[in-house]
């Protein structure tokens, strides 16, 4: 496949993982808005301002009680970009931070949208809700194990509203292939697959060099551990780097996994194996495994995450990602296209009757982001689409399948305790923070 076809198949994939909201111009978006009072306003602050966090923040404008009035990161350039686009689109002149930390201290500010790298989720979170704000996070919620569950704790703690951006829980394709998994029609689901197939080129291998100019490098970095800047690291390629992310386990995995967990109404597994390398792409600087294939055993079930990255062939007459409940009745296939149920066979008569492709009908991210408004609005938990709990749990799995991979073991997980039977894998569920950051306190 060539570079072209490449680009245009990830650009598909990306607006496809983003939503239709990153492609309606910002102006239009403003046009829609009507005005409100005073009182009625829910003043919002980003972090992040580059990627998906300026989707999340567009999505979250189409509401007219919604008002930006910061925006934070630490790169000037993308800082003023953002900032000349709002403006010029008419949206009031958002204050501009470098740290996140004097953001938190503007009072006015109600909303905190968090679309940082992986690694600092867990410290911006916790420090939100310490400075009194509710929280819109980027997913996978947590790096690690142990940070995730600590989120858990101090939102539990602050009684705040969170919603971890897995929007896959707003559209109505998804709910209602999940509905219809719990309905019992497809019969004993004896297990479920998840996957993504990734057209992905070999990332180049640069050379360390310069910060560029306006960067705060050290407040990239947090707490991770003090490299010299490389350009393969930061912006969108640090999900490569175990630094600061796990990889596609946890880019993709997070949104796959969790409509299983979601459908079958489970939690953390019993055990993890994992098999993988980089097989497909050898030579680049990815940390991270370009193939993983993860089995989960829940007991009465088990799940199978497979990743790849340089093929597309997918599963399912092709489907490039997707999860699969396989029943003794039939097979319900769902992605973010839409949903079906294929009818197993006993000589050539179905089991059951067959569900024909269902599109999906509306955009995810676009519910995600007025669900989350509502709630901070009523102050009804129980509505969250996607609250902390879930968005942990399935964050935990993902960093199950990494760990497994890591040690090159079956790892097996003790609930009560809250760690593994395996001193190795232990080692690998909570970071060590660098630079003068302490993991949160809660």
């Amino acid at each position: 496949m060539n570079s072209r076809r490449i680009f245009i198949k990830n650009t598909a994939m990306a607006a496809g993982a983003m939503g239709i909201m990153e492609l309606i111009p910002l102006d239009m978006i403003a046009s829609m808005r009507k005005r409100i009072g005073a009182n009625d306003k829910i003043n919002v602050g980003l972090i992040g301002v580059r990627g998906q966090g300026f989707s999340d923040l567009k999505a979250m404008l189409r509401m007219s009680e919604v008002n930006l009035i910061a925006i934070c990161d630490i790169d000037d350039t993308q800082l003023n970009n953002r900032k000349a686009e709002l403006v010029k689109a008419g949206f009031s002149n958002p204050i501009i931070y470098k740290d996140y930390r004097k953001m938190l201290e503007n009072k006015d500010i109600d909303v905190v949208i968090i679309g940082t790298p992986d690694h600092w989720h867990c410290l911006q979170l916790t420090d939100s809700l310490s400075a009194g704000k509710h929280v819109y996070c980027e997913k996978p919620v947590a790096n690690s194990i142990a940070e995730a569950k600590a989120m858990v704790k101090a939102t539990e703690i602050a009684g705040k509203v969170v919603q971890v951006n897995q929007w896959q829980r707003s559209q109505k394709h998804f709910k209602d292939a999940v509905a219809f998994v719990k309905s019992g029609q497809l019969g004993t689901i004896i297990n479920t697959k998840t996957w993504i197939y990734r057209a992905t080129e070999s990332l180049p291998i640069v050379a360390d060099g310069p910060v560029p100019p306006g960067v705060d490098y050290a407040m990239w970095l947090g707490p991770a551990k003090t490299r010299p800047f490389n350009m393969n690291r930061f912006h969108y390629e640090f999900r490569w780097f175990w630094d600061y992310a796990g990889g596609l386990m946890c880019d993709w995995g997070v949104h796959l996994i969790d409509i299983v967990l979601w459908g079958m109404g489970v939690g953390e597994p019993n055990s993890v194996s994992s098999v993988g390398g980089k097989r497909l792409i050898p030579t680049d600087p990815r940390e991270t495994p370009d193939y993983l294939n993860v089995t989960y055993d829940f007991g009465h079930f088990s799940n199978t995450w497979e990743h790849y990255m340089g093929t597309t062939a997918g599963q399912y007459g092709g489907k490039g990602h997707g999860i699969a409940f396989i029943g003794t009745n039939g097979t319900l296939v769902v992605n973010r296209s839409g949903w079906e149920v294929i009818p197993e066979k006993d000589k050539e008569v179905p089991r059951m009757q067959a569900v024909a492709w269902r599109p999906k009908s509306d955009d995810g991210m676009n519910l995600h982001a007025q669900n989350f408004i509502e709630v901070v609005k009523s102050g009804k938990l129980d509505q969250l689409a996607c609250p902390i709990q879930a968005g942990a749990v399935v964050a935990i799995n993902a960093h199950m399948g990494n760990v497994s991979f890591r040690t090159g073991e079956r790892i097996y997980w003790d609930a009560v305790k809250g760690k593994f039977e395996n001193a190795k894998a232990n080692a690998l569920l909570k970071p060590v923070y660098h630079n003068g950051f302490a993991f949160p306190k809660v």
